[in-house]
């Protein structure tokens, strides 16, 4: 039996980088932060909003997200959507995942 550090951390090690092409691809829709936390939760990638917050400046810095304030409502949010850089990014790594996926399959013994 798996010891539960071992375990969470290598899938913390393993959904790290998910989360990133996750986040590039629901945002080809601009979308706020915490309507993404939800969203990605509901999706089965669930982040926690202290990650969440960080990662989407980091992309942001590094011009894969736009942002643009919102402040029609009552609640001004920031809402973001993925670049054009980050939308070629995103193509690239799901690209990347399918062969990873049919690798994997392939190791398991499944085609």
């Amino acid at each position: 039996m798996l010891d539960d550090e071992l375990l969470s951390t290598h899938l913390q090690e393993l959904r790290r980088g998910t989360v990133v092409l996750a986040c590039l691809l629901i945002l080809k829709q601009p979308n706020y932060g915490y309507a993404l936390l939800d969203l990605l939760g509901r999706r089965g990638f669930a982040v926690d909003a202290n990650t969440l917050y960080p990662l989407l400046r980091r992309l942001e810095k590094q011009e894969l997200l736009t942002s643009d304030w919102n402040t029609e409502e009552s609640r001004p949010r920031k809402f973001y959507r993925t670049s054009d850089k980050g939308v070629a990014l995103a193509d690239t790594l799901s690209r990347d995942w399918d062969e990873l996926d049919t690798a994997f399959r392939t190791l398991k013994g499944e085609s």
